[in-house]
């Protein structure tokens, strides 16, 4: 038991059994635009703030040993806000990838981008390319999804299938589960086991709607910026104290 799980069971109130960790935690991070409102700051403030927040998850899975996680940082819907606030994020992707690549491959960490990458400019697409492949090798893996949105993975996954139907290397009887969760972008990784949404509202956004499917939701008020290692652990508590059935009795 290392230090941290240790620190935790003796001093924490919410003292989760930890025998029962997801492997795979998802998190919507909401909420940077209220966080910057709230104190009179451009909504930029409040995305350069939610790093910090990422760090600090990141930090308390890697110490209590859980493998995966997949965060939502750019939606195919987020084109549509400010151009300059487009701009700031995806500046900001390009400044973070290139300071922080060579820590997360010193600390065996994997970097994935999943989602519509090729609409990125071409120097950030390098950059990503970069950062991946250094650091594949890592024993945890955080996956970013970046112009992602549900529903366009499941139309990507559908017109690779269409493909090979028409091209006569599968028949429509092969078209199963299975076959779609391989078309998929994380095609490999386990679904997630526990689902953040952070800011409180009570919605999905067209986050992983093929993976989620028995996935345990848990929502807080907490705006991400704000986000704690202590909120990580109750989130981990409460899905400590759900019988997952996945549809059986």
């Amino acid at each position: 038991m290392n230090w941290i799980k240790s620190i935790f069971l003796k001093a924490s109130p919410l003292k989760p059994p930890l025998k029962n960790l997801p492997k795979h935690i998802a998190i919507i991070m909401d909420g940077n635009g209220r966080w910057a409102r709230k104190r009179s700051l451009p909504r930029i403030a409040g995305h350069k703030q939610g790093i910090g927040a990422l760090k600090r998850v990141i930090d308390a899975c890697g110490e209590l040993g859980i493998r995966y996680l997949t965060v939502y940082a750019f939606s195919t819907e987020n084109w549509d806000r400010p151009k300059d606030e487009v701009d700031f994020l995806l500046n900001l992707f390009s400044e973070t990838i290139e300071g922080e690549t060579e820590k997360l491959k010193e600390n065996k960490i994997s970097l994935k981008f999943f989602g519509r990458i090729h609409a990125f400019p071409k120097e950030l697409k390098d950059k990503i390319s970069r950062a991946m492949e250094e650091t594949k090798d890592g024993e945890f893996h955080l996956n970013v999804m970046v112009n992602y949105g549900g529903r366009a993975e499941i139309i990507d996954a559908t017109k690779r299938i269409a493909e090979d139907v028409k091209n006569g290397k599968i028949g429509v009887p092969g078209i199963t589960e299975d076959l779609f969760s391989k078309n998929m972008y994380m095609a490999g990784i386990p679904d997630p086991d526990l689902l953040i949404r952070t800011a409180g509202e009570m919605r999905i956004s067209n986050f992983l709607l093929w993976e989620i499917a028995y996935t345990e939701l848990w929502v807080t008020k907490k705006l991400w910026p704000d986000f704690s290692k202590e909120d990580l652990y109750q989130a981990i508590a409460d899905y400590n104290k759900r019988e997952r059935r996945f549809g059986r009795v």
